[in-house]
């Protein structure tokens, strides 16, 4: 499986950690968020990963150069005019996941800023299992903006405020969960991508939801993950892994 990790970002919510870096260089107990999650992909056998950059590129590929790209292979998607948000951004690299492939085989997407401890085979046996388009990794908690699934755990809607509902599948029930910044994709997604220029891949599953294709939940509960968009979650992190809640 290859993977995508998302990291062109400007990290405006991590300032001032982010004013002379990228959020990808933040560390964590003395580790990047970058090699964080290049070696959390490679425990699970991921070797071939591609990276988009914007925000300090340049800081980005020296320190792959120095690191040796951590013994992986890393190519670097570079959005140097302007940020092409999520989907944007994946439908820039999206070459590196049709190259020299088997056309079934599924791909991972990382955001750079989130760690976890969430089981990526068995997030990918789930995705194969019920033969998904995508597959997002979800948790009950606290969020202002929640994915919608039904009871089948189908993507229906979004709701990004108390009054902000958007539903795109009709469903008896919805259950309102926080996505975790962590999916896996089968390739024929990128041929149904139609969006152009800047957009959110959110933006893409709630269309392809509306059109009867499988945007499933897996259910993530049970692993630690944490947000590390803000400084004060980059030190509580740091706690928590010395806590061993989060072994690095």
């Amino acid at each position: 499986m290859r993977a995508m990790i998302l990291a062109a970002g400007l990290g405006t919510r991590l300032r001032p950690l982010t004013n002379d870096r990228p959020k990808a260089l933040v560390e964590v107990a003395g580790h990047t968020l970058l090699e964080i999650t290049l070696r959390r992909l490679a425990s699970f056998g991921i070797q071939e990963v591609i990276i988009n950059v914007h925000h300090f590129a340049d800081m980005v590929v020296d320190y792959l150069n120095k690191n040796r790209n951590f013994g992986m292979r890393v190519e670097i998607s570079r959005e140097d005019d302007v940020l092409l948000d999520t989907g944007g951004g994946l439908k820039k690299a999206a070459w590196f996941f049709l190259q020299d492939r088997q056309p079934s085989d599924p791909f991972l997407l990382h955001n750079v800023d989130v760690i976890s401890t969430i089981d990526f085979a068995r997030m990918l046996t789930f995705h194969r299992d019920n033969d998904a388009l995508a597959t997002l990794a979800v948790q009950h908690r606290d969020t202002s903006r929640q994915l919608l699934f039904d009871e089948r755990g189908r993507l229906c809607g979004r709701q990004t405020g108390t009054n902000a509902l958007e539903i795109v599948r009709p469903s008896q029930q919805f259950t309102g969960l926080a996505f975790s910044g962590i999916h896996i994709l089968s390739p024929q997604l990128l041929s149904l991508i139609t969006e152009q220029g800047v957009f959110s891949i959110v933006t893409t599953y709630l269309r392809l939801a509306a059109e009867g294709h499988g945007i499933l939940a897996f259910h993530a509960d049970q692993y630690y993950w944490r947000d590390l968009g803000k400084p004060e979650n980059v030190t509580q992190a740091t706690a928590d892994s010395e806590g061993g809640l989060f072994p690095l």
